[in-house]
C-alpha cells in the first residue's frame, strides 16, 4: 500500500486545485449548482472523528454511498497535545489517508478543525488560561492544522470566561477576534506557499451571541468590514453556524428558522452549518431548508457504545458456558474511565453540581458514560480490554469488530440518504 500525497485523489480535489478555490468552497458551490439542475438540494456530513473506529466506519459508509465526507475534530480530540484520541493534526490526516486506502475509498474527504478559538478547548478552561494563553495556543493548532492539509478552519472565538457568567460577548469583540484568528492563519498559509483554504465562522451555542437573528445579521456584516480593512476581502468563510433549534438536548430541528438563517446568509455567499444535529428526528428537513452541511458525533460515540454492550452480553453467555476464560469487563472498564477523567462533570444540570456520577439516577448516569466515552477510548486500559473482548468473540466464531462498525454505519447511513448525498459523486459528474 502506497501512500497517498493528499487525503484523497478525487477528481473533485484536482478540480478545485486547478481553479485555485479551496476544495470544500468548490464542492459547495457545485452541490450548489446541482441542486438547482435536480431540483433536489443536498446537505454536506460532516462526521465528529471522536474514535478511530469512528474514522474507519465513516469512510466505509461514504464509500457505499459514492458520496464525499468531512471529519470535522474540535481541538479536544486531535490537537498539539494530541487531545483525547491520542493524535496531533499530522498524525489524524496520515490516519484517514491510510484508512482510506485500506478501502480504496476514491471519493472526496474534506478535513476540517471544529471550534478553533480561545477557551472552547476544555484544557483552556480547566487550567484557566487567560486570553493571550489560549489565542497564542489556538493560533499554533491553526498553524498545525494548516501543516497538515486541513482544508477547513472553523473560527469561533464566542467564548470568554473572564466575563461574569450569563454575559454575552460583544458582537464587535467577536468579529474582531475572528479577524484575528483568519489574518494569522492566512499569513501562515501564505508563508508556507500552501493553497487556500475555507473557513467556517460562528457557533450555534446559547452562550455565543449569534443565535438572536439581529446579532447574526450584524456579524455578518461587520466581519464583512473587518476582513476588508485588513485587506482579506478575498477570504469568506463558506460557513456560517445557525442556531436552528438542535441543542445538546434537543432533537428538533427548526426548518423555518434555518430558512431565514439561510436566506440572510445567501447573499454573503456563505451557508449554514448546523450542530447538534445527532439523534435529529427530522433530518430529512436538513437540505429542504437549504441547510448547507451538520455535524453529527456524540450519536455515534453513543452507538459505538452500545455495540460494545452488545458485545459484552455475548462475552457474558460464551463465559456462563465456560467458552471463554477471563471477562473484559469491558463495561465496568468504560464507566470507571469516564467518572476518572472527570470530563463528564462538563454535561452536568444546576441540581446534579457537586454530585459523583455514580450517585445520579442510572439513566443520567448511563448518558453520561455513553456520551463521555469519547474522550477514553484511546486510554491504555480501555484499548486492552477491548482487545481482550474482541478475542474472546474471534475464538467464538465471531466478527467482535464488524459489529460495531456495522452499528456505527447505521447511523451514518440513515444521514447520508436523509441529507440526499446517496451516489453524489456520480451526479455531480453533471456539472464538473
Amino acid at each position: 500500500m502506497f501512500p497517498r500525497e493528499t487525503v484523497d485523489t478525487s477528481p473533485i480535489r484536482e478540480k478545485a486545485q486547478k481553479a485555485g478555490v479551496p476544495v470544500c468552497d468548490f464542492l459547495m458551490r457545485k452541490m450548489q449548482e446541482l441542486a438547482g439542475l435536480e431540483g433536489k438540494p443536498q446537505t454536506l456530513l460532516a462526521v465528529c472523528p471522536n474514535s478511530r473506529t469512528v474514522i474507519r466506519a465513516a469512510l466505509r459508509a461514504a464509500k457505499r454511498a459514492r458520496a464525499p465526507v468531512k471529519f470535522a475534530a474540535t481541538l479536544n480530540q486531535v490537537d498539539i497535545d494530541r487531545g483525547y484520541t491520542g493524535l496531533t493534526q499530522g498524525e489524524f490526516v496520515e490516519l484517514v489517508k491510510q484508512e482510506a486506502e485500506a478501502i480504496h475509498f476514491e471519493g472526496l474527504i474534506i478535513i476540517a478543525l471544529d471550534h478553533g478559538g480561545p477557551w472552547v478547548k476544555d484544557r483552556h478552561t480547566i487550567e484557566g488560561w487567560d486570553l493571550k494563553t489560549c489565542m497564542d495556543w489556538v493560533k499554533r493548532s491553526f498553524e498545525a492544522a494548516i501543516d497538515a492539509g486541513y482544508d477547513l478552519l472553523h473560527v469561533d472565538p464566542t467564548v470568554d470566561r473572564t466575563l461574569p457568567p450569563g454575559t454575552t460577548l460583544p458582537v464587535e469583540t467577536v468579529i474582531e477576534r475572528t479577524v484575528e484568528l483568519i489574518e494569522h492563519a492566512e499569513n501562515h498559509r501564505n508563508k508556507r506557499g500552501l493553497p487556500p483554504i475555507s473557513y467556517e465562522v460562528g457557533t450555534e451555542e446559547v452562550h455565543g451571541g449569534l443565535a438572536d437573528l439581529g446579532v447574526f445579521e450584524r456579524f455578518l456584516a461587520g466581519l464583512k468590514d473587518a476582513l476588508k480593512a485588513r485587506g482579506l476581502e478575498g477570504v469568506w468563510p463558506i460557513f456560517v453556524v445557525g442556531k436552528v433549534g438542535t441543542d445538546l438536548h434537543t432533537t428538533l430541528f427548526d426548518p423555518q428558522v434555518a430558512r431565514v438563517l439561510s436566506e440572510k446568509a445567501r447573499p454573503y455567499g456563505s451557508f449554514i452549518k448546523g450542530h447538534y444535529t445527532d439523534y435529529v428526528e427530522n433530518p430529512e428537513d436538513y437540505p429542504k431548508s437549504g441547510m448547507g452541511a451538520a455535524n453529527v458525533g456524540p450519536e455515534f460515540t453513543e452507538e459505538e457504545y452500545n455495540a460494545l454492550a452488545e458485545l459484552a452480553h455475548i462475552e457474558e453467555e460464551l463465559f456462563a458456558r465456560k467458552l471463554v476464560v477471563e471477562k473484559s469487563e469491558i463495561l465496568e472498564v468504560l464507566t470507571q474511565e469516564v467518572r476518572k477523567s472527570g470530563r463528564w462533570k462538563k454535561w452536568l444540570l444546576p441540581e446534579e453540581m457537586g454530585k459523583d456520577l455514580l450517585e445520579l439516577p442510572r439513566e443520567r448516569k448511563m448518558w453520561l458514560v455513553k456520551t463521555g466515552c469519547r474522550y477514553i477510548w484511546a486510554q491504555p486500559e480501555v484499548v486492552a480490554k477491548r482487545a481482550l473482548l474482541y478475542e474472546n468473540l474471534k475464538r467464538n466464531g465471531y466478527f467482535p469488530e464488524d459489529i460495531v462498525l456495522t452499528a456505527i454505519e447505521r447511523a451514518l447511513d440513515k444521514y447520508f440518504r436523509a441529507f440526499n448525498l446517496v451516489d453524489l459523486d456520480l451526479r455531480l459528474q453533471k456539472v464538473l
